[in-house]
């Protein structure tokens, strides 16, 4: 592919197709337009190519309050599971798949390998 049909690849994915610049960065970083302060080279306005747009989604946090209102109407191993979800930052697989040996009650820790 020449440059212009790379330039009209990354211009579809920005437009037509209305991925994030996130996605359209590696594809322009395969075709060889470098990424500089995520827009890619080729897709900033002196190039006559369109970024796509950055993702305004914010992650929701539910608030302390929020948390412990649902934690108060779960009971046995699913109320365990999110405890230590909420309380430690694990992921879901990490907790599902803990054992007693990942446990140091001395020191306080949870390993997670």
């Amino acid at each position: 592919m020449g440059d212009l049909e790379v330039r009209r690849f990354l211009t579809d994915l920005a437009e037509k197709q209305s991925v994030s610049a996130s996605t359209q960065n590696p594809s322009a970083e395969r075709f060889g337009f470098p990424v500089s302060g995520g827009t890619p080279v080729a897709a900033r306005e002196d190039a006559g190519l369109r970024s796509g747009e950055a993702s305004e989604n914010l992650p929701i946090v539910p608030a302390k309050g929020e948390v412990q209102s649902v934690l108060k109407h779960m009971e046995g191993v699913p109320r365990l599971v999110a405890l230590l979800l909420y309380g430690s930052g694990l992921r879901l697989l990490e907790c599902l798949t803990l054992r007693v040996k990942n446990l140091d009650f001395e020191r306080m820790e949870t390993r997670v390998r």
